[in-house]
């Protein structure tokens, strides 16, 4: 099969760059590659493989020819630009929201439910960043066990909420430390030495969006039945790069800590750091720019019989958005779905 052409929709925002980084660490083979902003962006100059770019605006004649698109541009932008594109032939790999709960639309992480990729019709959805760490580490706890209930709390930094948020945490914490009065844009509260337990917008039973997001979309990629119980809470936190999440799942059969930490070792996308007398787990801090999603404090819960309490910790700009993008590409181009 000849090589593909390559799109990049968003290329000049966050997590376009770093599918810009990814696809050239991984030496993804191409024939043609052209990159896609908004207006605002078009005309505008990258540096990609060491060859000098101008950034398009993004328009529906701007499929013509494409292969495969990866797309990081927000809902609304996928909402108008993927049907134009799959129409045009072309595999969309949606980044944002805008169809992860479509029945039609297949709702991939790479490692975790590649046959899905099969039922594409014309247009992938990534899961949201949360959800995508979490699918890794689920994965093989699942295909042994088999979840009966889970329960996740998120702790989510800045970046995933955009430049202006990352920015808005530098500021705030430069007018803390000398004691003046913070006025907060990009969030509801101050996130300068903060939490705050609020992504997204709040729904009728009392989730946000992005709690419901993790709910829905684990149980899309998993199969899980309506019958297993989810629960999500999600918090914002005063860190630049990188989701932590403190995970309870109980199982339908016994399983011990040991036989937890020998499923993940081995576990695709996964690095386990586990030695608690060492002082060893996972922070934010030590995960960021790197691939795997590390996960460590395996424990018996005293919650749950045959449950298990674990911590895992990923980049979000990378497992969360960039790096299962480009990953979702290469199994479309190795599967021969284009």
């Amino acid at each position: 099969m000849k090589k593909p052409n390559l799109a990049v929709l968003g290329a000049t925002g966050v997590v376009g760059r770093e599918i810009l980084s990814i696809l050239e660490e991984q030496k993804v083979e191409f024939n043609e590659i052209k990159f896609l902003s908004s207006y605002r962006s078009a005309g505008s100059k990258l540096t990609f493989m060491g060859k000098e770019y101008i950034v398009e605006e993004a328009k529906p004649e701007s499929f013509e020819n494409v292969n495969i698109v990866l797309a990081s541009a927000g809902g609304s932008t996928s909402l108008k630009l993927a049907p134009e594109a799959a129409k045009r032939g072309a595999v969309f790999i949606d980044n944002s929201s805008a169809f992860r709960m479509e029945k039609d639309v297949p709702l991939v992480i790479a490692g975790v439910n590649d046959d899905d990729l099969k039922k594409h019709k014309g247009i992938i959805a990534n899961p949201n960043c949360s959800t995508s760490q979490l699918m890794l580490v689920l994965k093989p706890l699942n295909d042994y066990a088999k979840i009966k209930r889970l329960i996740v709390s998120t702790y989510q930094a800045v970046s995933g909420a955009g430049l202006a948020a990352i920015n808005e945490l530098t500021d705030n914490t430069k007018v803390n430390l000398i004691g003046m009065p913070y006025e907060p844009k990009a969030f509801k509260h101050e996130i300068g030495f903060n939490l705050i337990p609020q992504i997204d917008s709040f729904t009728e039973n009392g989730y946000t969006k992005e709690e419901m997001k993790v709910t829905n979309e684990t149980r899309k990629i998993l199969h899980l039945s309506e019958d297993v119980p989810i629960s999500c809470t999600a918090v914002r936190v005063p860190v630049y790069r990188g989701h932590s999440e403190a995970v309870t799942i109980e199982f339908e059969k016994e399983i011990t800590p040991e036989k937890t930490k020998e499923l993940l070792k081995d576990a695709y996308g996964v690095k386990l750091e586990d030695d608690i007398d060492n002082f060893v787990y996972p922070t934010p801090k030590e995960c960021a720019g790197k691939d795997p999603v590390y996960v460590g404090r395996i424990r018996k819960s005293l919650a749950f019989d045959n449950a298990i309490d674990l911590f895992c910790v990923a980049d979000n700009l990378r497992i969360g958005a960039a790096l299962n993008t480009v990953r979702l590409a290469m199994k479309v181009i190795e599967m021969g779905l284009y």
